[in-house]
């Protein structure tokens, strides 16, 4: 089995000589062996698969010349692996006649240089024999009045276009470096030849001359597609900067999806997808609605969150009838089934009599008692609007992630982004600071505001900022400082988070973190603008997920 990571890679070359290829699709925990080998800062895709390579069974990888990450992963397997098949091959960057002519003779010493390693022949008509059965077999599953998403970026992987799939969406076309299909050209008269100039005809990567005509293309490509997701791989060199280009003349909606490989991002890279659809699905088909003898019809959103887990119940005239909070505990599950129980008491109400049920957040999908589960990104949406319907900039802070939400003024989700998937600048960050100060996390706030001397934590990295607070302890400074810097830490954070979605006012902050009045002060004071909080601010993602089950009741 041979390994590949590149759609210029001429994997039916090998296939045709009865090798099995396999697109390297890294699905790690962490870099460990990477970070030993290479440079922390190399690309996360290169990294990830190195870690692939080096836990499997593969008899060599094919890799091609795209970028210096890729280079320095070459280097690395040949050290690693004297004895399998590690090669790369150069891929040129002019697509025109000379480049075809140079890509071609290229493949055909690497075919020279595999069949001394393998003993395998290479026969061209047996080659072309095979091109022209792929062709033949090649089919299109496109489902019918579905959205279509197109791909653009780097390296989308599986787990993409996998979400995309489960939530009914097409993906109308893949301009990354892997790519949905490759362009095979069958020239009986010259094989290698025609299929050279069919993987360079492929959509351009970065590196290739005519990646300067990229924004024509995608143009064209964008126009039949209800959306476009912009993958990106963290500390990639080549697709950083081409987003905000995009975003700036693409007349399509646009999502900035940018993953490590990592599987702790899979949350993460599930939520933002499936925000996405959502603000782009049309209107839903309503069930039956189910009432009370009095005529009264009732609904709940619920919010699993991994600090709180949050229950509204709402009636058709968009009243809160009853809410609950209760803390996360271990299982999401458990959590759900006694807020579920704690605000049916409150209420009055027995499950029955309940018509419909949404839940959102991270544990949304682990709620078996719901009838549909949304994102905590279009709940945010929908219960800032129906608290405030004035706000237009939301700053979530939860438990384990921070987002800014912008909307419109209908309510819907216009722009968000989410901080990546470390912890600094949200709940778990203020609950390590108090635990290092020897104060609960409700008077972490309350002494902020107390403070007299200004303090600045230089880190955000939780684990330095508590080496950093234990300094600032042993040097005699006041608690009340302490706080304080950290809350202004905080503030930073989340206005660069603000600033990404556009500063338009008016603002509210949701969320726990929301009842800490050091934070709040700390970033009005660093947006320059007031910020709206309603009663209860952990309620506002299960107010929105009611609001969204009234809106499918027809209500």
């Amino acid at each position: 089995m041979l390994g590949y990571i590149c759609k210029y890679a001429p994997v039916e070359v090998f296939e045709s000589m009865g090798v099995q290829m396999e697109r390297i699709e890294p699905d790690v925990t962490n870099f460990n062996q990477a970070e030993i080998r290479m440079h922390p800062n190399i690309c996360s895709f290169a990294k990830g698969v190195l870690e692939e390579v080096m836990s499997s069974d593969y008899e060599g990888v094919i890799l091609t010349t795209c970028c210096d990450s890729i280079r320095r992963l070459y280097d690395v397997l040949r050290e690693e692996f004297p004895d399998k098949f590690i090669y790369m091959l150069d891929t040129p960057r002019i697509t025109k006649d000379a480049g075809i002519t140079l890509y071609e003779q290229r493949i055909r010493t690497m075919i020279e240089e595999f069949e001394k390693f393998s003993g395998k022949t290479f026969d061209e008509e047996k080659f072309c024999a095979y091109l022209k059965e792929k062709e033949e077999a090649r089919q299109y599953d496109v489902k019918d009045n579905a959205l279509n998403i197109g791909i653009i970026g780097a390296r989308a992987n599986e787990s993409i276009k996998k979400i995309l799939a489960e939530n009914g969406a097409n993906v109308a076309f893949d301009l990354t470096c892997t790519g949905l299909g490759r362009k095979i050209l069958v020239d009986e008269k010259d094989v290698l030849t025609g299929y050279a100039r069919g993987l360079l005809s492929q959509f351009p990567c970065m590196r290739m001359e005519q990646a300067a005509g990229r924004d024509e293309l995608i143009r064209r490509s964008a126009g039949s597609v209800d959306g476009i997701i912009y993958h990106t791989v963290q500390f990639c060199d080549n697709y950083a900067y081409e987003y905000a280009w995009l975003k700036e003349w693409l007349d399509r909606p646009l999502l900035l999806l940018e993953t490590d490989y990592t599987r702790q991002s899979g949350g993460q890279v599930r939520t933002r997808i499936e925000a996405f659809l959502e603000s782009l699905t049309a209107e839903r088909k309503k069930p039956e609605r189910k009432r009370k003898e009095d005529g009264t019809m009732y609904v709940m959103g619920i919010d699993s969150g991994s600090t709180s887990t949050n229950a509204v119940i709402m009636d058709q005239d968009r009243k809160i009838k009853a809410f609950s909070v209760v803390r996360t505990g271990a299982k999401s599950g458990v959590s759900a089934d006694k807020v579920l129980h704690e605000v049916l008491e409150k209420a009055g109400l027995k499950r029955e009599d309940i018509s419909w049920i949404v839940s959102t957040g991270y544990g949304r999908v682990s709620i078996e008692f719901a009838d549909e589960n949304v994102t905590e990104i279009s709940c945010h949406g929908k219960g800032a609007h129906y608290f405030n319907p004035k706000i237009r900039t939301i700053l979530d802070i939860g438990g384990q992630d921070s987002k800014a939400i912008r909307l419109s003024e209908s309510g819907e989700v216009k722009d968000f982004v989410m901080n990546d998937k470390c912890a600094a600048g949200t709940g778990r960050f203020l609950e390590m600071i108090a635990r290092t100060l020897e104060v609960s996390l409700d008077e972490l706030g309350a002494i902020a505001l107390t403070s007299k001397e200004k303090i600045e934590i230089t880190s955000m990295c939780s684990v330095f900022a508590e080496s950093e607070v234990i300094s600032l302890i042993a040097n005699n400074k006041e608690k009340a400082d302490i706080a304080d810097g950290v809350c202004h830490a905080i503030a930073n954070k989340a206005s660069g988070l603000l600033r990404r979605v556009g500063m338009e006012p008016e603002f509210m902050m949701t969320g726990g973190v929301a009842k800490n009045p050091g934070v709040v002060r700390a970033v009005e004071e660093k947006i320059g603008s007031k910020l709206y909080i309603c009663e209860e601010p952990e309620i506002v993602g299960a107010a929105g997920a009611a609001i969204y089950a009234l809106e499918k009741m027809g209500a």
